[in-house]
């Protein structure tokens, strides 16, 4: 009989150990992920002074838009967390495709091979982007079940493992992130 207690006493810890394993490598894994967009956002944000130059050295008269996108890149670096970032960056994604779309209107500026490797460069990090925050999602999704899940809902809470906010750019951008960006010449 003390045999069979003791056993089963071991048996919890050990599966009490693993959950607490478990949860923590998912902690991880969406810290990495959440880390894996910020790498993105920051490939995004460097390109954008550049852009906003070459922009400026054939339409310098567009100065609202250029300054809209200098101000939205500012909001978008001082982002905090996943909700502000997403936030951020999705005024920013309007400011570039205004930006973007001045090209149409200069036919110099469209013909540009610094704009359009520029504008190449943006598509591939947008594309990247959007994996990431894919994955970093994903990764949330999965964390925040493990939590809530019995029998880690139990000591989840008070161990320190929290629900984490999903990457969300709102129902407006999610349409335009859906469909990848063209690159037009």
């Amino acid at each position: 009989m003390e045999w069979v207690i003791l056993a089963i006493i071991v048996v919890a810890v050990i599966y009490g150990i693993a959950t607490y394993n478990g949860l923590v490598s998912l902690r991880q894994r969406v810290n990495q992920a959440f880390a894996d967009i910020d790498v993105q956002l920051k490939q995004r944000h460097d390109l954008i002074p550049n852009l906003v130059e070459t922009v400026k050295g054939y339409a310098a008269h567009e100065k609202t838009t250029l300054d809209a996108v200098v101000e939205a890149r500012n909001k978008a670096l001082v982002a905090q967390g996943p909700a502000q970032q997403a936030a951020a960056e999705q005024q920013l994604s309007g400011a570039l495709g205004r930006l973007i779309a001045l090209s149409e209107a200069y036919p110099d500026l469209k013909a540009s091979a610094n704009f359009q490797q520029l504008q190449t460069d943006l598509s591939d990090v947008e594309n990247k982007l959007a994996a990431a925050r894919r994955f970093f999602n994903n990764a949330v999704s999965e964390y925040n079940a493990a939590i809530q899940a019995l029998p880690a809902a139990l000591f989840a809470g008070p161990l320190g493992f929290q629900p984490r906010e999903f990457f969300d750019v709102g129902a407006e951008a999610r349409q335009t992130l859906d469909v990848a960006p063209s690159v037009k010449f």
